[in-house]
């Protein structure tokens, strides 16, 4: 059931089991414990009461199918995917967005060698081996998969963009005046606020920023940091930072085109991690300030679409912003870089054929 990111189940859903048909597609809903609690117990009734409700309703309602696609994380999820995949005699494709237990280990949510981490290596294996196909949305999660499973099957299946939803040409004066005043260089994060985003980054970077420039930190979603986030902002006095709530995903491409930065940060090191953001800033043609290293940086520098900062270093942060407000060409030129490499090689709708023409060839 649709609970995500405000930990609730949606108005209109609820109970164990629902059908319903979206732009033609048939989806079934199971239950979930909803919650925004990022403790460990909390966290495991999330995922196991889905992988019990997905595999229980999964037997009795999924049709006959080719394929079965299962998305990790959340890891746990991998169980009800294999069983699933030999019930339906489906092959299952293992979609790998995250690195687990490595990326819970690199954020300080388990030590390694304990026996979270033990037991969750010993599925992230048994997950690998019992796919006929491992995607993964960045190069650099293959090739760790394959350096520890070289027999098996990848597809790169990379995160993308609707080029036509998220362009430039959707901003709108309505748009922008929900962001800030016309005065004002408007700094822009839509997503996510938990752990792995590290937003106090931003509070960070609005506090040395306060007095010097005309620069405004908006920051819309939700997520379990957020009521911390704001209680720092309010104690410390932040009047140019904005907390937006949530919005409908159609209202998305107006702010992001409105608006004349975006900020993209990661608390740490992720391996493998590309945020989805990163692809929709480049189609909107706005500069992008990514506080994160790895493959998404090298995206972003390769395709000179923005400024990229070590996560932690908030001077450079701070930086790159002011250069940023003080140069509204130097923004011009990088948002039009990003924008040509959306089109040319993340536009969602070539990644998705070429997956599909895959898949079909080996049916």
């Amino acid at each position: 059931m649709p609970n995500y990111p405000t930990g609730k189940i949606y108005k209109g859903y609820g109970g164990v089991f629902k059908q319903e048909q979206q732009n033609g597609v048939h989806i079934i809903r199971t239950a979930i414990y909803p919650t925004q609690k990022a403790t460990f117990f909390h966290r495991l009734t999330n995922y196991f009461s889905f992988v019990l409700s997905s595999l229980i309703m999964g037997v009795i309602f999924l049709p006959a199918a080719d394929y079965l696609l299962v998305e990790s994380p959340p890891l746990f999820l991998g169980i009800s995917g294999l069983i699933l995949s030999r019930v339906k005699r489906a092959r299952l494709i293992f979609n790998v967005s995250d690195l687990w237990p490595e990326s819970a280990v690199h954020m300080g949510i388990i030590r390694p060698q304990s026996l979270s981490y033990r037991l969750s290596s010993l599925l992230e294996a048994l997950c690998y081996r019992g796919a006929w196909l491992i995607s993964g949305q960045s190069k650099s999660i293959l090739d760790n998969i394959k350096q520890r499973f070289p027999d098996k099957q990848f597809f790169h299946l990379s995160n993308g963009v609707d080029v036509a939803k998220f362009s430039k040409e959707q901003q709108t004066a309505e748009a922008r005046a929900q962001l800030a005043n016309d005065d004002e260089c408007v700094v822009l994060y839509a997503g996510l606020h938990g752990l792995a985003q590290g937003l106090d980054q931003i509070l960070d970077a609005a506090k040395l920023l306060h007095s010097k420039t005309r620069l405004r930190f908006v920051l819309i979603g939700d997520g379990p940091e957020k009521e911390r986030l704001l209680a720092r902002a309010k104690h410390e006095h932040l009047a140019n930072i904005t907390f937006l709530p949530p919005r409908p995903a159609h209202d998305i491409p107006p702010l992001l085109a409105s608006a004349d930065i975006a900020l993209i940060p990661l608390a740490t090191y992720i391996p493998g991690a590309v945020p989805s953001k990163v692809y929709e800033a480049m189609a909107s043609a706005i500069p992008i300030v990514l506080v994160a290293e790895g493959e998404a940086a090298d995206i972003v520098r390769d395709n000179r679409a923005g400024f990229v900062v070590k996560p932690g270093n908030i001077p450079e942060l701070v930086d790159a912003l002011s250069k940023l407000q003080n140069d509204p060409d130097c923004r011009a030129e990088l948002g039009s870089n990003g924008r040509a490499a959306a089109v040319q090689s993340y536009n969602r709708d070539k990644i998705v054929n070429r997956f599909i023409q895959y898949l079909q060839e080996r049916l």
